[in-house]
């Protein structure tokens, strides 16, 4: 498939998918870059703080869509929303001081939990 046939591919991918669907692919996205540089005995300082800065930029996102008042989720899901998002920011920032990629596991499990459980395959 060449370039400009899967940018397109992805335009009409992301304007049909439902809100769910591109939570659970954005959560898969960082949990992949984190698995990459996990996985890499020779990831760079640089490469582990880009897949860490994405998904802290990610969960960011998420931490203030449940903060918001005018948010349509239930208080009791918002607030365990807040608490994941609390943990993984918290988490990150450590691994971001102190990189150890042995340490990033949890943040890929919950990412790829989360994201079965958008999509439906939890």
């Amino acid at each position: 498939m060449s370039k400009s046939a899967a940018q397109a591919y992805a335009r009409v991918a992301n304007s049909t998918a439902s809100p769910r669907d591109i939570e659970a692919q954005a959560l898969l996205m960082a949990a992949n870059k984190l698995q990459d540089v996990m996985t890499n005995s020779e990831a760079t300082r640089a490469q582990i703080t880009h897949a860490l800065m994405f998904n802290r930029k990610l969960w960011s996102v998420f931490l203030g869509d449940a903060l918001d008042e005018s948010s349509p989720q239930p208080i009791d899901v918002r607030q365990k929303i807040v608490n994941i998002s609390m943990f993984v920011l918290s988490h990150t920032m450590a691994l971001q001081v102190l990189p150890r990629p042995d340490e990033i596991k949890p943040l890929i499990d919950i990412n790829r939990n989360i994201a079965a459980g958008l999509s439906g395959r939890a």
